[in-house]
């Protein structure tokens, strides 16, 4: 049985001077030192300069950009057909530096959660953002986090920081499915629920392991016999979120701190321009309040003089400004459409109902008011923003907007597809070498071939593949599914394990906490040895109630099975995750971010590719005329057979299939109006679920 680890040179493109979205044939450059360097979610990338040639069957080339410079098409989108492009702010025009503000966040959050009556244990909580990742459900009844795939079916459960086995988790969610739009599960589903994702993992790992509480199905209770639920933390920490967020310092540290916590792209002034220029129209709303816009914008837009006196504000960049959205509300029942005095930020008293004019700035409103206002229709708009509920979603759905969704993780799932081919490689001929282990075998065979070398490679190499994104995988695909270990499982594994005071570490996540680790005298030399001679790393404390090892607890998998500690076996998927699937189904573009849109003209037309079904991606073109043959269940009307040859009905029926292939078959539309239909549900095939807020807008969608 393989270690579940992987080396550090394996995983981490960084260790193979590899910079993101650098090439190994040389065609495309690595991106700036500088940028590298900066904390950023995506770094910058020169313009255009980079574009390569995909290789066709023919020979010829299929121009691409840069990977760093493109947009991904999910629905075929001409953009000479969008009047209006739209804005989100927060992680959209405004892209916060990562992992630098999630991690004030979570300071933030502790401090309050310490100050209503936690205890003050959690204020030596640290973040680790090698750990959250957006999608996950978190389950208030039984305490758990889960990445789930399309329909509800779990890929992943963690509890605290202990990865369930398949076997645990059936004893839990029996069919190992569950319910998206139950109010039992709360979704993470956005950028700013990373910190809440993570001090969630913190909060459960600390109450199950405390000696003060004891767990229970529900929740844990205290030595004096308090109750606390899940749900109640889960509660608390949403409370805390909030208040952080809408009454706290987070803003104001924000603000005062532009610098640190906002990234200033250099490109996005010209892109407002040229979109103006090309005589479409510009419109931002946000959830965010108007003087916390004011000071962001002016940060990202404002253009001074030598003397610093503002020559060209922000809102001069766009034709309306909308503030306090209140999105997903704004594209339903709405509020009050009111205007902003941008001088103290004060609301005017009533509705306004005047014309739109250049340089207002309006509070509220709904999506109606406001294409009334403009004029606009809803496939002349695109939305551009990172919120996949409250702005694509509900635009989509509700007003049939067309939608561009910013996800800032591309770039490291790019990083990875890119420079970890040779792990993609290797699943490819374990793919070849298990087809052909079957290959002359059907019904009648009677052995059963020993395939259990390639399924243990599988695993081994999935594993591989899957760490490489951060401790739960990928954002859009889960790689790996816990299994419950076997006796020959057990067996396989290295003696060393067996030990009873050994905790095991990813082999990247112990490099990294190397030094914090030396001073505390829990690696002596001779075992320090032993961690750089071979992975998997073995830690091996004399105390785990040591401090240090408390510390741990928050980068460890545990799983323990009868004297085995520490072992997580895995067998490979690849489907899907829930996040994935609502960004396919609503998202017509997607990108790292909104300023790949300055890499193509604006009468450029979005071709979506293919969505192939197995027997049409896995199947070749051969040419070859297919014969339907009697035993055809469902072969075609005006088929009739003598002696296992067709009639000249089926000749016909080919003919007719190859004329129309070679393009005289007329479409209604060439571009996008065809390809989407979301407002008629009665035509669509079966609905992914959909999480929908039951108690209205949470307090966070005001940010």
């Amino acid at each position: 049985m393989s270690r579940r680890t992987t080396n550090l040179s394996q995983c981490d493109p960084a260790s193979q001077n590899y910079t993101p979205f650098e090439r190994k044939e040389g065609r495309v450059k690595s991106a700036p030192k500088e940028a590298v360097e900066l904390n950023m979610p995506y770094p910058s990338h020169p313009f255009d300069q980079n574009s390569v040639g995909i290789d066709t069957p023919d020979g010829s080339k299929a121009f691409k950009r840069d990977t760093a410079n493109r947009v991904f098409v999910n629905r075929s989108l001409s953009l000479d057909k969008i009047k209006f492009f739209g804005f989100d702010m927060d992680y959209t025009l405004a892209v916060y530096k990562s992992p630098v503000y999630e991690k004030k966040a979570f300071d933030l959050i502790c401090e309050r959660l310490a100050s209503i009556g936690y205890p003050k244990d959690v204020l030596k909580f640290e973040y680790n953002d090698s750990f959250p990742v957006r999608g996950l459900f978190f389950d208030c009844e039984l305490g758990n986090l889960l990445k789930v795939d399309t329909y509800g079916n779990i890929l992943v459960c963690v509890h605290g920081f202990k990865f369930l086995s398949g076997y645990e988790v059936r004893k839990l969610y029996p069919n190992k499915f569950v319910q998206s739009d139950s109010s039992r599960y709360f979704i993470l589903n956005t950028l700013f629920n990373l910190p809440e994702t993570h001090l969630l993992a913190c909060l459960l790992d600390y109450f199950d392991n405390c000696p003060g509480y004891q767990r229970t199905n529900h929740g844990v209770i205290s030595s004096d016999q308090l109750l606390l639920t899940y749900k109640s933390i889960h509660q608390d920490i949403r409370a805390a979120v909030d208040w952080v967020h809408l009454k706290g310092t987070l803003k104001q540290l924000t603000v005062d701190n532009l610098e640190t916590y906002v990234i200033k792209e250099p490109k996005l002034p010209k892109l407002l321009t040229r979109m103006r220029q090309s005589n479409r129209k510009t419109f931002i709303l946000t959830n965010s309040d108007f003087l916390y816009t004011d000071k962001i914008m002016s940060f990202l837009l404002n253009e001074t003089d030598e003397s610093g006196k503002t020559i060209k504000k922000w809102t001069s960049y766009f034709d309306y400004v909308g503030v306090d959205a209140r999105k997903p509300l704004f594209f339903g029942e709405g509020t009050a459409l009111r205007r902003v005095d941008t001088e103290t930020g004060a609301l005017s008293i009533g509705r306004y109902s005047g014309e739109l004019k250049e340089g207002q700035v309006f509070s509220g409103g709904s999506s109606d008011v406001f294409c009334n206002l403009l004029g606009a229709e809803g496939k002349d708009i695109l939305y551009i923003g990172d919120h996949i509920f409250g702005d694509i979603l509900k635009s989509k759905k509700k007003q049939g907007w067309r939608t561009y969704l910013v996800i800032p993780e591309l770039t490291k799932e790019l990083e990875v597809w890119q420079s970890r081919q040779d792990v993609f490689t290797k699943l490819r001929d374990l793919d070849i070498a298990l087809a052909d282990t079957y290959k002359n075998l059907d019904s009648a065979a009677i052995d059963k071939p020993d395939i259990t070398e390639i399924k243990t490679s599988i695993r081994e190499v999935t594993n591989m593949m899957e760490t490489c994104y951060g401790q739960m995988g990928s954002l859009f695909r889960s790689g790996l599914e816990p299994l419950k270990p076997n006796h020959h499982d057990l067996d396989a594994i290295d003696v060393r394990f067996k030990q009873p005071n050994v905790l095991y570490l990813r082999t990247e996540l112990l490099l990294q906490r190397l030094e914090y680790l030396k001073p505390s005298g829990l690696l002596p030399r001779q075992k320090r040895k032993l961690i750089e001679r071979s992975p998997p790393v073995l830690v091996f404390t004399e105390d785990h109630q040591n401090d240090k090892v408390n510390y741990l607890r928050g980068i460890i998998r545990t799983q323990k099975e009868g004297e085995i500690e520490n072992v997580h076996l895995l067998h490979p998927c690849n489907r899907q995750t829930f996040f994935a699937s609502q960004a396919t189904r609503y998202a017509d573009l997607y990108a790292a971010s909104c300023v790949n849109l300055l890499h193509y003209p604006f009468s450029y037309l979005f071709r979506a590719p293919p969505q192939l079904m197995p027997h049409e991606s896995t199947v070749e073109h051969t040419g070859e005329l297919f014969e339907p043959t009697e035993s055809s269940a469902f072969a075609p009307r005006g088929f009739s057979f003598s002696e296992d040859h067709p009639s000249s009905c089926a000749l016909d029926f080919h003919r007719q299939i190859s004329k129309n292939s070679s393009g005289s078959v007329c479409r209604c539309d060439d571009d996008d109006d065809s390809t989407e239909s979301e407002s008629d549900e009665s035509t669509q095939e079966p609905k992914t679920p959909v999480y929908e807020e039951k108690n209205g807008v949470s307090p966070l969608d005001k940010m």
